[in-house]
């Protein structure tokens, strides 16, 4: 009878066990990976509503430009990839400032 009631009691500590480890590996993922990337898309979401006319910046698609126009209807950026060569681009896939995407890529 006693062994019967240990048994159940380290069956019941194993199920805590395994609930703690599952929780720390959920904080561990969050910390390193769920929240600096939430951290970055609040960067860059600040980035794209701070962006003004004559602005330089680099697509999605690695396209370099000024800014020429922006239309907060229809949430694009007009966009000069040339002297005189004009490109719409919607806003979201507006992602940085040349000059500070290479600054980055240098460290």
């Amino acid at each position: 009878m006693t062994s019967l009631v240990l048994a159940q009691q380290g069956a019941a500590s194993g199920g805590m066990g395994f609930l703690i480890m599952m929780i720390a590996i959920f904080v561990i993922m969050w910390l390193f990976m769920i929240r600096p990337q939430q951290k970055k898309q609040k960067d860059i979401r600040k980035f794209q509503n701070a962006l003004t006319e004559g602005s330089e910046v680099v697509t999605g698609g690695g396209i370099y430009g000024k800014v020429k126009h922006i239309d907060p209807a229809r949430n694009t950026i007009d966009l000069e990839v040339a002297h005189g060569v004009v490109i719409t681009v919607d806003k979201n896939y507006v992602f940085a400032n040349p000059a500070s995407a290479s600054q980055n890529q240098a460290k």
